[in-house]
């Protein structure tokens, strides 16, 4: 037994380590190719240029799907995350008959196939009439967010000091004053994280907004359309770079506000302690 604990360490590092490696390996590739001259990516590598970057600021098209996916996401962010907020208000405050069935029902996108979503998605956006256009990508996007943005908003919430609100309603302020001047302001960084978790998935989203948009592409769905052109293929490879990058600069954002947001938490509960 002793001999099985003093293994079992060092076995889970390893595994982690090489599942790591597994998982980024391929990811390391893409900034690496993007920099070469030869529009194949292979080794070696045939000379370095920045001209691949240079070339997007150029494709029209582009920059319409950059757009897009801007006005997707910003649009998903803000209504997955009000809707993320009114629903981890209730899961954490109140007590009610279904809370855990309902609040597993929201959940559940995060372990159902995406393509079976994408597909019912499609069939009742038909059934209603609707013209797939850039709304039917946002409505889709708030469904695969709001998983992301209950999950962090939750954390908030339950952190949250109740007795500041008791306060505030002895002083005398509504409910609804409490709730805008209290509890909001205290849940802020759970808020903003929610905020840059919900826009970075549905930046990369491709399977719901594939089969959603109408003539407006997004920018996961012009890289597909790319890729069916060898010679375009080191322009996607500078663009996914690019979004690589940004996915990756606004998930540090959001967890470094996540862990401030903790800190100051702890830091109050000690002080009212």
């Amino acid at each position: 037994m002793k001999t099985l604990q003093s293994i079992l360490p060092s076995w889970l590092k390893t595994y982690a380590f090489l599942y790591i490696v597994f998982l980024y390996l391929p990811v390391i590739f893409l900034p690496i190719f993007s920099i070469n001259t030869s529009a194949t990516p292979k080794f070696p590598l045939s000379g370095f240029t920045f001209k691949w970057y240079g070339d997007l600021t150029r494709t029209p098209a582009l920059t319409d799907a950059a757009w897009n996916s801007l006005l997707v996401g910003v649009s998903a962010s803000l209504l997955s995350t009000i809707f993320g907020i009114c629903a981890a208000r209730a899961i954490t405050r109140y007590r009610f008959p279904g809370r855990r069935s309902i609040n597993g029902l929201l959940m559940a996108p995060l372990v159902l196939p995406e393509i079976i979503v994408a597909v019912s998605m499609l069939l009742v956006m038909l059934q209603l009439g609707l013209n797939l256009s850039l709304i039917t990508v946002v409505f889709g996007h708030v469904l695969i967010c709001i998983p992301y943005s209950l999950s962090v908003l939750t954390s908030g919430f339950e952190g949250f000091d109740r007795s500041l609100e008791e306060a505030s309603a002895d002083l005398g302020e509504s409910a609804f004053g409490t709730f805008w001047r209290v509890t909001l302001p205290m849940v802020s960084p759970a808020i903003i994280s929610s905020l840059l978790v919900s826009f970075t998935i549905s930046l990369d989203e491709f399977i719901m907004a594939f089969f959603l948009t109408g003539t407006d592409a997004t920018l996961p769905v012009y890289i597909w359309g790319q890729l069916r052109f060898a010679a375009k293929l080191p322009g996607v490879l500078a663009l996914g770079t690019l979004l690589l990058v940004g996915s990756i600069v606004l998930l540090m954002i959001a967890e470094i506000v996540r862990r401030r947001a903790s800190r100051r938490t702890q830091n109050m509960g000690d002080l009212i302690a």
